[in-house]
């Protein structure tokens, strides 16, 4: 079957999709603690349940070890899910360093137990009981001694099944185990009635379920008490499945096969289609005549439903993407269970954008294709530099401008160009098609950096000594940056900062972001300000010409790399890089981005009204004001991250040269 997708088809990614904070903070530790240490690591049992993230641990050297050992060294990692406490002691008694990477939802749930245990309650866990998370509660719910049972009379208990009967004795009979693990109100049904009972959940079961089990439980036992255990995370991904179901013709589901919480997810957006579907056909057989004799139920399981039933695909890969069963849909909606990680779900949604682009030739398609390609070669935040220096010397009263714009620009696509070259192993994870692209061109795109980055030193030279050197000397630490200076041997001296061995500059903590923006504000602004003669101005004014430029490049350009820096984060922390948003955290950098963006519109319009630079700064300094919009759309969900969202920041220094122009 052809692909038939068009490109009004809309794509919507959930906001829940991806890591949940447990899983996130899982994975942080073992990349931090694998990062920080030469010793051997390992998780106990699977960290979390995505196939990918593991194989990635496991090219790290982060193995998964299944049993434990008499003895053993270095550090394990408990894995997200929690492990019963007798295994936790046995990991310190073998003599490993011990990191507890339990979700705090699952440490919760676990403090419930322990503490009703120890006052002799039962406890009643709906989860799956296969699942690590509930062997590890059960294992919270051990006492020695029997439970209090209430009896029932001998007519009650001649009415049971014999199955209902051996189930109740089986309990009864048990010394050592007050934890029982069932899945439905008709597994509940047949424990027997305790004196004291605790009703927990699964941290990602079923709200639905959950709810209708609390119901049942307040119905027949009162006296039980039942606490909302599900995390709310869990609660929020589930409605927003329902909710994109509701509007969507298809939902694909990406996550491990092997993960409750995102087989559950399949399932609530398979029923939640199908429902949908059930009251379409019921309402078109009023409207027209037939009549169909199935309730929900039997429609559900009918061959009529399988043939009608939009689609909810789980997948683990995008290489399991039906595109042939998704041509008839005008809007397909991606959600992620929570262990799956952001560069599966980006590939997953890249990979339809192709499939729109490659299938249905169209001058939409095309500009797309454009807009993507000049984004992978930098040619667009190349472009941007030039503009945003033709606008810094406009602001400094500079001529030759285009002089300065092709010095910034060529520079800048020589440093950018070698960038994306040595992080194609993190770019993987952040952002798989300009890897693909890197590693693909490799050849040519070094010749272009090598050739654009000669064209700038040459440029800069027809301006001055002083610029020629500064612009070598720059270009010399970004050639330098990826590459080992200070050897590792024991025979040299160990440098270290904040913690960590450095060996290259791409070891400082916050390196890349800081010279980045350094390196932008001297080509747009202190490089045309050096080559440029004072023309009568005194040196306090010339300085102040510069300056408030140089604040504003700078300014803009901490805030861009900053904000991408916390969209990578977690390619980043796989690859052991120390960015900004890893060190100061996410909240933190996103305060930072924003005072920082403020304070670059305000030094600007400030300036402007005071008469140092000229007025065209006016309309200059919303840029600052409209990149911060954007990144807060972004951060309320407005704006997925996609190229979109990348070409849209990017452009806004492109933006300052047409104000300039037209100003």
């Amino acid at each position: 079957m052809k692909l038939k997708l068009t490109l009004v088809m809309k794509i919507t990614i959930a906001k829940t999709a991806g890591f949940c904070m447990g899983v996130r903070r899982a994975v942080d530790m073992v990349l931090d603690a694998a990062n920080k240490t030469s010793d051997p690591i390992c998780t106990y049992g699977p960290l979390i349940h995505n196939p990918q993230v593991l194989n990635m641990l496991e090219e790290k050297g982060i193995p998964v070890m299944h049993h434990i050992p008499e003895k053993g060294e270095g550090t394990v990692l408990i894995r997200a899910h929690g492990v019963p406490p007798d295994e936790h002691k046995s990991l310190e008694d073998a003599g490993f360093t011990v990191i507890n990477a339990t979700c705090p939802k699952v440490i919760r749930v676990q403090t419930i137990i322990r503490k009703h245990a120890n006052k002799g309650f039962a406890t009643i866990i709906i989860g799956d009981k296969d699942h690590p998370e509930v062997k590890g509660l059960m294992g919270y719910s051990k006492r020695i001694g029997k439970l209090k049972i209430n009896r029932e009379s001998e007519e009650t208990e001649i009415n049971k099944t014999s199955d209902e009967v051996k189930f109740s004795r089986e309990y009864e009979d048990s010394e050592t185990n007050r934890g029982y693990t069932v899945s439905t109100i008709e597994e509940l049904s047949k424990l027997p009635t305790f004196e004291k009972a605790i009703v927990v959940a699964q941290t990602t079961q079923d709200t639905a379920l959950y709810d209708s089990i609390k119901d049942w439980v307040l119905k027949n036992c009162p006296h039980y008490k039942v606490f909302d255990t599900i995390c709310d995370s869990t609660e929020k991904r589930q409605a927003e499945t329902r909710e994109i179901a509701q509007k969507s013709d298809a939902v694909i589901v990406v996550g491990g096969k092997d993960s409750g919480n995102t087989r559950r997810l399949a399932q609530i957006a398979f029923e939640t289609l199908s429902n949908r579907q059930y009251s379409s056909t019921t309402h078109q057989s009023n409207s027209q005549t037939t009549t169909y004799n199935l309730n929900k139920t039997d429609y559900l399981n009918s061959e009529m439903c399988k043939k009608t039933t939009p689609l909810a695909l789980h997948i683990e890969d995008v290489s399991e993407l039906d595109m042939a069963a998704l041509s008839q849909a005008q809007s397909i909606a991606i959600t992620a269970g929570a262990s799956t990680p952001n560069w599966i779900i980006k590939k997953s949604c890249r990979a339809i954008e192709e499939a729109l682009k490659k299938d249905e030739p169209s001058p939409k398609a095309y500009l797309l294709s454009v807009r993507d390609f000049i984004l992978k070669s930098n040619l667009l935040l190349a472009i941007g530099a030039g503009s945003l220096t033709y606008a810094c010397s406009e602001l400094q009263e500079i001529d030759h401008n285009l002089i300065h714009a092709s010095i910034s620009m060529l520079y800048v696509l020589s440093m950018q160009i070698l960038n994306n070259l040595f992080s194609i192993k993190s770019d993987r994870y952040n952002n798989p098609e300009r890897a693909e692209f890197y590693e693909s061109n490799k050849k040519i795109l070094a010749f272009i950096a090598i050739l654009s980055g000669a064209g700038g030193l040459f440029l800069s030279f027809t301006t001055g000594v002083l610029p020629f050197v500064i612009l070598s000397f720059m270009s010399i630490l970004g050639l330098l940056y990826n590459q080992k200076i200070f050897p590792d041997s024991d025979s040299f001296p160990k440098i270290h900062f904040l913690g960590r061995r450095i060996t290259r500059i791409k070891d400082v903590p916050g390196s890349k972001t800081i010279l980045i923006a350094a390196a932008w504000g001297t080509v747009t602004s202190i490089l045309p300000a050096l080559s440029n003669s004072n023309n009568g101005k005194t040196v306090l004014l010339v300085c102040i010409l510069f300056i408030i430029p140089f604040i504003f490049a700078t300014s803009i350009l901490f805030a861009r790399t900053s904000f991408f820096a916390i969209l990578e984060m977690q390619g980043d922390r796989i690859t052991g890089k120390e960015t900004i948003p890893i060190i100061l955290g996410e909240k933190k950098s996103q305060k930072i981005i924003q005072n920082i963006l403020l304070f670059a519109s305000t030094t600007l319009f400030l300036s402007a009204l005071s008469g140092l630079i000229s007025t065209s700064a006016i309309l200059i300094a919303t840029i600052p004001l409209s990149m911060l919009y954007f990144i807060k759309l972004h951060e309320k969900g407005k704006i997925d991250h996609s190229m979109q969202l990348e070409f849209i920041i990017e452009s806004h220094f492109i933006l300052a040269g047409i104000i300039t122009i037209f100003c």
